[in-house]
C-alpha cells in the first residue's frame, strides 16, 4: 500500500514548469532519409505556432539500425533542435514502436508530457503489444498524435487505434506535399503548449481535423 501511494503521487504531482512539452518522435530507418531531411526544416515551424506567452519544450526520439533507439536532450529552441537532427543519419533497420511507448512512458512519469507525435510509414511489431502499451499511455494521459506517410492499410490501422486509445489523433501525409506535414506538426506543438485553447487558434485544415478527432474522445 505504501509503494501504490508512493507511485500515486508521483504520477500526480503538478508540473514543475510552466512550459509544455512534447515528444517528436520519428522512424529513422533507412527508408525515411527524405522525410527525415523534410522533418529537419519543418520543425522550426513548432516553435513559432505557440503564442507569444507560452513556451515549448522539445525532445527528440529516433530509431534505426540494429536496436538502436535514442533520445536527445529537451531543447526549447527551433534551431537546437535542427542541430540536433542535422546530426543524425537515417540507417536500415526494424521498426522500435514498442521502444518509444516504453521511453514516452517512463519520461511521462517523470514529469508529465503534454503530446508525443510519432512520424513513420511502417509497423514490424506485434501490433496487439503496441495497443497495450498504447494504452497504458493514455490511463496516464499522454495523448499519441500519429502521422503516417504511405498508404499501408495496416499501419493506418494501427495508428488509429493507438490514437485512439490515447485520446489523441491520427492523420496522413504525403512527403511530395511538405506543407501538410508543416501544418500537422504546428498544430500538435499549439496543443502541446496550451491544450485545445491554444489548438482551436491554428486556423489551418490539418489543426481542424486534429482538433475534430480530438473532441470525439
Amino acid at each position: 500500500m505504501a509503494a501504490f501511494l508512493t507511485k500515486s503521487r508521483i504520477l500526480a504531482r503538478p508540473n514543475e514548469s510552466a512550459d509544455g512539452r512534447l515528444l517528436f518522435a520519428m522512424d529513422a530507418t533507412m527508408s525515411r532519409q527524405p522525410t527525415w531531411d523534410m522533418a529537419v526544416t519543418l520543425q522550426a515551424g513548432m516553435f513559432t505556432a505557440i503564442p507569444k506567452d507560452a513556451a515549448l519544450q522539445v525532445q527528440l526520439l529516433y530509431f534505426r539500425g540494429l536496436g538502436e533507439c535514442r533520445a536527445s536532450k529537451w531543447v526549447i529552441d527551433a534551431e537546437a533542435l535542427a542541430r540536433l537532427m542535422g546530426k543524425i543519419a537515417c540507417q536500415g533497420g526494424n521498426t522500435q514502436i514498442g521502444k518509444v511507448f516504453s521511453h514516452a512512458r517512463s519520461e511521462h512519469q517523470k514529469r508529465r508530457i503534454n503530446a508525443m507525435v510519432y512520424v513513420g510509414d511502417a509497423i514490424e511489431e506485434n501490433v496487439d503489444a503496441l495497443a497495450a502499451q498504447a494504452g497504458e499511455l493514455g490511463l496516464l494521459g499522454l495523448p499519441l498524435f500519429l502521422f503516417q506517410e504511405g498508404h499501408d492499410s495496416r499501419v493506418e490501422a494501427a495508428f488509429r487505434e493507438f490514437a485512439r486509445l490515447t485520446k489523441g489523433a491520427y492523420a496522413r501525409f504525403d512527403s511530395s506535399a511538405p506543407q501538410h506535414l508543416a501544418e500537422l506538426l504546428k498544430a500538435v506543438a499549439a496543443f502541446a503548449s496550451g491544450g485545445q485553447k491554444n489548438l482551436r487558434l491554428q486556423s489551418s485544415a490539418a489543426a481542424r481535423g486534429l482538433l475534430a478527432q480530438i473532441e470525439k474522445k
